[in-house]
């Protein structure tokens, strides 16, 4: 039987794109099957191992693959948390080249789509079987990369010291050096060269698979394809599949929010929500409790815990204490107009609902496209990872955004949560008019002859054709 493999880093938002885009291919090719490789336990958050065992039970075509754990004894040893995860991804493929051959020997293997973080290119190469990358961050993230060992031949400083703006073929000129993806700020450390070494790699794969779609990026599409981002070195071909959402995510089930958003007016309530790694302060809780509350919006909060001092416990932070992090009675003099959330909501599902009319979100890839899908404009307030660079395209290119703007320290005032809440519920905004036609373009690019179905079917055929 003809199999796919796919190896997603960790990350509840890298597993659900990968298994999304494993969801995308059996709809066009039923027969295939699908294995997909998990990273170790360490990086499996409760709810990335209640998502996999809901997939393995409703779609029996997709198996998976439990990589053996990998002990780290010191996480404090680390410079970030992307260090973690590179350290247990390159320890892990010794296994991830055995359950390949295992994998291989009853079944030929037509392609290993790995995620961009994943380090096993050159075990795949040996084992003679085509490698695609995934990346599940937008084509501008990509043509960065793909610029990124030219810019450490051509540059002795670190990001964090230059006073300069990046210029990177297809992304606005105006990105600055210091917004650039957080582990990079540092070119001394050892993540800033893990990323040069997976960006070099980039360009000895088969192909890349981004999910996006071709009208949300045609500049960095453009400049990808023509070969601008490597000049005088090969660009593999850019496939672009999305926008890849949880399908599951519409059935919010009977949820209390959902609940309370059916007895709200039509786009009357904007939503905030930072992602499963988007920790704020306890003082930055309250400053946006009370911009809230100043504002006079009706709203919808996911409030998780602050961050603590024990980095393993990012991945899953306790349950917040409400009446504690937020301002003294904040919760009853609102409670007509707002809802709390405790650590999680069905965002597709919320997203989706009419009486949502804003989204203040941290600029997480898969955020934004399930943002554009649903028609609802945003509030780009970044946070981590690649999400500046983001928030820069999505606001000077894309016009789908208004900016969060901060202090030099990250904070942002009551003030500013107030005035960009207001900005962004305007009805007749033009932020909001580029939102929607970008949701039809969003729609027709997976509908029946869209642009993201002829790239999977282009794939599919290569595919195919090498296993006859």
């Amino acid at each position: 039987m003809e199999t796919i493999v796919l190896y997603p880093s960790p990350g509840m938002g890298h597993v659900i794109a990968m298994v999304e885009l494993a969801k995308f291919i059996l709809r066009r090719r039923p027969s295939t099957a699908i294995a997909v490789l998990i990273a170790p336990p360490s990086f499996n958050t409760g709810s990335t191992a209640a998502y996999i065992r809901r997939i393995s039970a409703t779609v029996p075509s997709i198996t998976f693959h439990h990589l053996p754990q990998v002990t780290v004894h010191d996480f404090s040893s680390f410079p970030s948390m992307e260090s973690v995860i590179f350290h247990v991804l390159r320890r892990s493929n010794d296994a991830v080249r055995r359950t390949l051959e295992q994998i291989s020997a009853s079944a030929a293997v037509s392609a290993f789509i790995i995620d961009f973080f994943c380090p096993s290119l050159a075990i795949a190469k040996e084992l003679r079987i085509p490698t695609y990358y995934f990346i599940t961050s937008g084509a501008c993230i990509l043509a960065f990369f793909l610029c990124l060992p030219e810019i450490d031949e051509t540059t002795t400083e670190s990001f964090r010291d230059m006073n300069t703006s990046l210029n990177v073929p297809g992304i606005p000129a105006i990105v600055p050096a210091k917004d650039m993806i957080l582990p990079l700020l540092d070119r001394d450390s050892s993540d800033y060269d893990d990323f040069v070494k997976f960006s070099f790699d980039l360009v000895k794969s088969d192909g890349i698979i981004v999910n996006t779609f071709e009208n949300l990026e045609t500049k960095a599409l453009r400049s990808i394809r023509e070969g601008k981002c490597n000049p005088g070195g090969r660009t593999p071909p850019v496939y672009c599949v999305g926008p890849l959402l949880d399908s599951d995510g519409h059935h919010g089930g009977d949820n209390e929010c959902l609940r309370w958003l059916d007895g709200q007016p039509e786009r009357s309530v904007v939503f905030l929500c930072f992602g499963s790694l988007g920790l704020h302060s306890a003082e930055q809780l309250r400053e946006i409790a009370g911009g809230l509350e100043r504002s006079g919006e009706r709203f919808l909060w996911v409030v998780r815990s602050p961050p603590t001092a024990d980095p393993r416990k990012r991945f899953e932070p306790p349950p917040p204490e409400l009446e504690r992090l937020l301002p003294a009675g904040f919760l009853e003099r609102t409670k007509d107009r707002g809802f709390v959330v405790e650590s999680w909501a069905p965002q597709v599902a919320v997203l989706n609902h009419g009486a949502v009319g804003g989204f203040v979100t941290h600029c997480g890839w898969n955020s934004v496209l399930e943002a554009v899908c649903a028609g609802v404009p945003m509030v780009a307030w970044p946070i981590y990872a690649e999400q500046k660079m983001n928030r820069v395209v999505m606001v000077e290119d894309m016009k789908l955004a208004v900016s969060m703007e901060a202090a030099a320290d990250g904070f942002v005032a009551a003030a500013e949560v107030e005035r960009r809440v207001k900005e962004v519920m305007e009805a007749e905004s033009e932020v909001r008019k580029v939102v929607e036609v970008m949701c039809q373009e969003a729609k027709a690019a997976v509908s029946d002859g869209g642009s993201s179905i002829a790239a999977l079917e282009k794939l599919l055929d290569l595919w195919t054709s090498r296993g006859k």
